[in-house]
């Protein structure tokens, strides 16, 4: 799907089709997260308790490195 990005004030936007908005459940006003990874972007519907676990996680990621990688594995 084709989206094309517009200026919005002294940024940009992406205008959202209705039948995106409606599979992910969101509407105007609502917040996203947008994240990463290798092949572009994820748009997901925002979850402010991930918020919690993300900072509880950078917070603890360095002290448990070698735990964390372990259970990786």
């Amino acid at each position: 799907m084709k989206v094309e990005i517009r200026k919005i004030g002294n940024s940009c936007g992406v205008i959202l089709p209705k039948q995106i908005l409606d599979k992910l459940n969101v509407k105007e006003g609502d917040s996203l997260t947008l994240a990463e990874n290798e092949s572009g972007i994820t748009l997901s519907p925002y979850d402010p308790d991930f918020d919690v676990f993300k900072e509880a996680y950078d917070k603890n990621s360095t002290k448990y490195r070698n735990a964390l990688r372990e259970l990786a594995k």
